[in-house]
């Protein structure tokens, strides 16, 4: 009895009370700091310019392209695995298993809110929308296709065009001119490129017809994942939540035109079918890190990436398919490798073009400041000539 009472005057003296109170208080900041914090993220994802700046935050240039160049190499690969050794000869239907994936894994990011937000709807037109979604899935769809009946050299081969197509539709479209030192480092590119895949041309005379018509649908698309997400505030998940509703759809129209019929009498056994959804995992990765690196960086340099990926996938090609790249492709890759390090080295040097980069960003608030002050100075103008 005495010592509880000895503890019941201990709590009750004015010094331990403060000390209680000044841990209670000290519980209720960091309560308030968490609260604080787990606020700013939601509102960082809730709102697009917020999930458009944790993005850049998270996923620069370096990080973005790196993810796209080992998803790209695994995914060329795996769907030459699936379309020749799985047997599974519908790239179409391929293609839509794929965004039918991404558009499921997406879902489920959209019930548990974690998904980023969107613009506003009047931000961005539908129309530029459905552009998108259907050159996204003319281009996935005929670069399977490509794979389907050439070689990878080919299809290599046939990327190169895309690098010139980009660059001239870029400067009549949007005006946006090329260094005649870039011109000459990508010319480099592509001929190297060219020289490194000219042992391995195996092709089929529908596949290249499909090879040449997917240059042009290639090279809109990646225009267009580049200029949406730098001139608006639209983030790669967001974007990919939009469109692939409308890419499913045209793959869908697509699917008696290019694919022969009976996929349902495939051997759809435990081995091809984990082939097969590994395959739309990679698909999905790979439009992701495509959206990333595009949004990060530009449609060219993009396309450059994809050049340098020759060099893996003609090795890749060598282990898994039986290609035999000899001194001449070596020697095609090394050229190449060099043209690709001057490009590189001419945009690090060029600080404009970084500033160019991150201005499309800000360049919708500047403007429509731009079009506050107009505004406001017109008014009192109107004001001051109204007292006068």
């Amino acid at each position: 009895m005495l010592c509880s009472r000895k503890m019941f005057n201990f709590f009750v003296r004015k010094d331990v009370r403060k000390i209680l109170k000044r841990k209670d208080s000290d519980a209720g900041e960091r309560g308030k700091a968490l609260e604080d914090l787990r606020a700013s993220l939601y509102n960082e994802l809730r709102t697009s310019e917020g999930a458009k700046r944790q993005q850049q935050r998270v996923c620069g240039p370096t990080v973005a392209l790196s993810f796209n160049f080992l998803v790209a190499v695994g995914i060329i690969l795996m769907n030459k695995l699936v379309l020749g050794k799985v047997g599974f000869n519908y790239p179409i239907f391929l293609t839509f298993i794929h965004y039918a994936l991404s558009w499921f894994l997406m879902a489920i990011l959209n019930a548990f809110s974690l998904l980023p937000a969107s613009p506003p709807s009047k931000s961005t037109p539908f129309s530029s929308l459905l552009a998108l979604g259907t050159v996204m899935s003319v281009s996935t769809g005929l670069a399977n296709v490509s794979l389907k009946y050439n070689s990878v050299g080919f299809y290599q081969m046939a990327k190169i065009a895309v690098t010139p197509t980009i660059v001239l539709a870029e400067f009549v479209f949007f005006g946006k001119r090329v260094s005649c030192q870039k011109v000459l480092a990508l010319a480099i590119v592509c001929v190297g490129v060219a020289v490194a895949t000219v042992t391995d041309l195996q092709f089929h005379f529908f596949g290249a017809c499909v090879a040449l018509a997917w240059i042009i649908p290639s090279a809109v698309n990646k225009i267009l994942w580049s200029n949406l997400q730098q001139q608006e505030n639209w983030t790669a998940l967001a974007l990919m939540w939009k469109t692939t509703p409308i890419t499913l759809f045209f793959l869908v129209t697509l699917m008696p035109w290019l694919d022969p019929p009976g996929f349902l009498s495939f051997n759809w056994s435990f081995s091809n079918t984990t082939a097969i959804i590994l395959s739309a995992v990679f698909g999905f990765l790979l439009q992701w890190s495509g959206a990333l690196a595009l949004g990060a960086t530009s449609a060219t340099t993009h396309v450059v990436l994809g050049q340098f990926k020759t060099c893996v996938i003609l090795l890749g090609g060598f282990i898994l398919f039986g290609s035999n790249p000899g001194s001449t492709s070596l020697c095609g890759a090394i050229i190449a490798l060099a043209g690709m390090s001057v490009y590189t080295y001419l945009n690090l040097a060029n600080p404009k073009h970084l500033s160019n980069k991150s201005s499309p960003i800000k360049a919708p608030f500047s403007l429509a400041k731009s079009k506050l002050s107009k505004e406001n100075g017109t008014r009192d103008e109107s004001c001051g000539a109204e007292s006068v």
